[in-house]
């Protein structure tokens, strides 16, 4: 069953930002992943959530998606996450 990442990620320093971009995007593809949504625009309907870029990521399984986001290859990448943006990711088991 297939597992989805969410992110709600509110960038600080774009340029520095495009390094994690680049890193990131080949650790999702090695691990069977792939963008459903990357940054695109968005509207909430109800609710008080205010997103500011949000990003959806579909992998086989939860195991597989456990397994890229600890993973060594991952663990390059999200340092500069961390330091150029602030960030919410959710891990959400399909139907």
């Amino acid at each position: 069953m297939a597992a989805y990442l969410i992110a709600d990620i509110e960038v600080h320093d774009p340029q520095a930002y495009e390094e994690y971009k680049e890193k990131a995007s080949s650790t999702v593809k090695q691990f069977g992943g792939r963008y459903l949504a990357r940054g695109g625009d968005q509207e909430v309907l109800e609710g008080s959530w205010t997103p500011t870029r949000l990003v959806l990521l579909e992998f086989p399984d939860m195991a597989t998606l456990q397994a890229w986001y600890s993973s060594s290859e991952y663990a390059i990448a999200k340092p500069f996450r961390l330091t150029n943006a602030r960030s919410c990711l959710v891990a959400l088991e399909g139907v």
